[in-house]
């Protein structure tokens, strides 16, 4: 029950004449956090206007030399380029992306330490059940980088000519096609479940442990197909190694335009790219993402930086800080089904 003079009044009480009343504890109160909210964001604005001071570390959850540190380091060049100071490239490999993400996820939230995520963050949201972590809630979308196309081969002598008559041996022989990858929960592994979901086609899947292993075994005859990068199957494609049956973006891909989508070639709306992004820890001072954001959309819209992935297979992705939560909220979603679906299991 309120105390305050004016409940006294209503009781129709007397109150003795008194000095003209300062504000109200509550009054006080609010003005305290008001100051202390426009002080925060006085010295929250200064921390972006000031930002970087000191080389930043963007720590790359992968092996040195793949596409996620190729590109990572391109982005870290372009950054210290136009805000003056380094960005360092720290490779944190291991369990599946966990421990050099769970090292971001500790780190002091000053901007100071990023972490260069890709696709295979969002399916191991469903796919490892206790990390340490979680994407949307411990961490901070800072921006997309880009994305590439995979590509769908099968051995040269499997006897198809187009996704639809692979489509119709599959189905004529449920569980006797095989496909290879890269490992459980890669972007390769899932490009291939969700082909088998969405075609409604069942096909053995055959993990390595890497790229390399699926790959010789594929153009060896050993397995029968495997979803990989364009830029990596484009030359054993055209030496007949290998056919090239469909490209798994929803536009054609730059590197092999002759070859169809897995969509328009009889899986409707069928979309499984790799790509690239930044975040931050949670708590990172939101001028300070946003400083980022708008550094990284300059740097992949840019002509030479368009020009120059365009010929690796590679789409730069520019996208406002909102929109990319959005988008990473819904690829999690997006995984979390095709995981239920295909049982996928992490290789722990």
């Amino acid at each position: 029950m309120s105390v305050y003079p004016f409940d006294v009044l209503a009781q129709g009480s007397s109150p003795t004449p008194s000095p003209t009343p300062g504000p109200s504890p509550a009054r006080r109160l609010a003005r305290r956090w008001g100051l202390a909210v426009l002080a925060a964001a006085a010295v929250s604005g200064a921390a972006a206007q000031d930002y970087p001071s000191r080389p930043v570390k963007i720590v790359v959850p992968f092996a040195a030399g793949g596409p996620a540190d190729v590109y990572a380091r391109f982005i870290a060049t372009r950054l210290g380029e136009s805000l003056g100071q380094g960005f360092v490239v720290d490779n944190r490999p291991g369990a599946g992306s966990v421990i050099g993400t769970d090292l971001v996820a500790k780190s002091t939230p000053d901007g100071y330490t990023l972490l260069l995520m890709s696709n295979a963050h969002t399916v191991n949201e469903s796919l490892i059940q206790n990390k340490p972590f979680q994407l949307m809630r411990d961490f901070m979308p800072v921006a997309p980088i880009n994305y590439s196309d995979l590509v769908l081969v099968t051995r040269g002598n499997l006897g198809v000519n187009n996704l639809g008559e692979l489509i119709k041996l599959a189905k004529a022989k449920p569980g006797a096609l095989s496909y290879a990858s890269s490992g459980p929960g890669t972007p390769y592994h899932m490009a291939g479940e969700l082909f088998k979901a969405m075609a409604g086609v069942s096909i053995l899947h055959i993990p390595y442990r890497g790229s390399a292993g699926a790959r010789t075994d594929v153009l060896g005859g050993q397995v029968d197909m495997m979803f990989d990068a364009v830029t990596t199957m484009t030359e054993h494609a055209r030496s007949g190694k290998v056919k090239a049956i469909a490209t798994t973006g929803l536009e054609r891909s730059s590197v092999m335009p002759e070859v169809p989508t897995v969509a328009e070639a009889g899986v409707p709306k069928y979309e499984a790219t790799i790509w690239l992004g930044l975040m931050a820890p949670k708590g990172t001072p939101t001028p300070v993402v946003e400083k980022l954001n708008a550094e990284v959309i300059k740097i992949v819209s840019h002509p030479d930086t368009v020009r120059a992935w365009k010929a690796q297979g590679a789409t730069p992705m520019p996208m406002k800080v909102a929109d990319f939560s959005r988008y990473m909220a819904a690829d999690i979603e997006k995984w979390a089904r095709i995981v239920k679906i295909s049982g996928a299991k992490a290789d722990q």
